[in-house]
């Protein structure tokens, strides 16, 4: 124990005796007024009365003092949690202005100020993943634009050669209009995308047929699933339905397409619509190559492609299911998907009707 500590000691000690003093003295005049109602007993039990009055007495006084010690050192201490709080929210803020979203404050149970905490975590986390889906739509939307542009490049440079035959020239110049009209449709798809996002997409409704519409899809494939002899196995109730005709369009279309592009030679497509516990229900089905069960999970996600090396070789790019499942939440509807791998996929689309 130090000088200082010493002299504390010592100071803290006499001023406990005055007290203790003080209260005994205070017993004492407690007991002589007490004594003046009831009568002054033998000096022995007065002596003994006096003095446990006054020992309660600076009982009650030392547990004065320690509430009022407890009472200041806790709203101290709550003080400088304030403080403290304040300071990591700034700070957290300061950081999330700043690109920085791994942060985290200290959540304590029962402090007011938890709520405030939580939603500033919150935000940080949302942000954080709508900067990794950024960063992966710029990186997926520059492979996607790097690929085509790296063809046309390619084969536009042998054009230039002057030993090139006829039928070489020709098919680079194929070459060159495919990966250009994959271009125009990653462009196109990419704007429609933007466009459906947008909190303020107008919905230009009215009514129409809708089995004349799917039917209608149907053909427009006409030249591709007739080449590849496939059977198509179409049952369409007579349907009637209140919705944006151009975006429903585009569903059925993407829908069939993939259908085609992945069912195999002499395969088979199924494509039911019926009215069913007052909703619409079409089921678009085929017997190609199927989804494994962890892809399902990504299926509309932008630019997932379950085999990427095939879905280019067919001019895909990822977006048509997204673009599905779009148009369709906004039609207050869902878009369900069934697959096993080797034997075909089933996309369901419920509408209300």
């Amino acid at each position: 124990m130090n000088k200082v500590q010493k002299r504390h000691f010592l100071f803290n000690f006499v001023i406990g005796i005055l007290v203790l003093l003080s209260c005994l003295l205070l017993g004492y005049v407690i007991s002589l007024l007490l004594f003046h109602w009831t009568g002054k007993p033998m000096a022995f039990f007065s002596y003994l009365i006096s003095t446990a009055i006054g020992i309660a007495v600076f009982a009650g006084f030392a547990r004065l003092v320690a509430v009022i010690i407890s009472h200041t050192k806790h709203g101290r201490e709550h003080t400088q949690n304030r403080h403290r709080f304040l300071e990591n929210t700034i700070d957290a803020l300061d950081r999330i202005s700043r690109g920085d979203f791994n942060i985290s404050i200290a959540i304590e149970e029962h402090d007011p100020f938890s709520e405030v905490a939580e939603s500033v975590n919150k935000m940080a986390r949302e942000l954080s993943s709508m900067e990794t889906q950024r960063q992966d739509f710029i990186s997926n939307v520059s492979h996607e634009i790097q690929s085509p542009l790296t063809s046309i490049s390619g084969f536009a440079a042998l054009l230039k050669s002057d030993s090139l035959t006829k039928q070489q020239r020709a098919h680079y110049i194929e070459v060159i209009e495919t990966e250009s009209r994959r271009l125009s449709k990653l462009s196109d798809n990419l704007l429609k995308l933007s466009a459906l996002e947008s909190e303020n997409t107008p919905l230009s409704k009215n009514d129409f047929r809708l089995d004349k519409q799917i039917e209608h899809a149907i053909l427009i494939f006409e030249p591709q699933w007739t080449e590849k002899n496939i059977e198509i196995d179409a049952n369409l109730e007579k349907t009637t339905v209140h919705a944006d005709e151009d975006l429903l369009s585009q569903l059925w279309i993407n829908l069939i397409h993939n259908a085609v592009k992945f069912t195999p030679e002499n395969g088979a497509i199924e494509i039911r619509l019926q009215q069913q516990d007052g909703q619409i229900v079409c089921h678009v089905a085929d017997n190609g190559i199927g989804i494994s069960k962890e892809d399902q999970m990504h299926i509309f996600e932008r630019f997932f492609k379950v085999d990427k090396a095939r879905d280019r070789s067919l001019g895909g790019n990822g977006l048509g299911l997204s673009l599905c499942k779009k148009i369709v939440e906004l039609h207050a509807g869902q878009i369900t998907v069934e697959s096993e791998p080797g034997k075909g996929t089933g996309f369901t689309v419920t509408l209300p009707l």
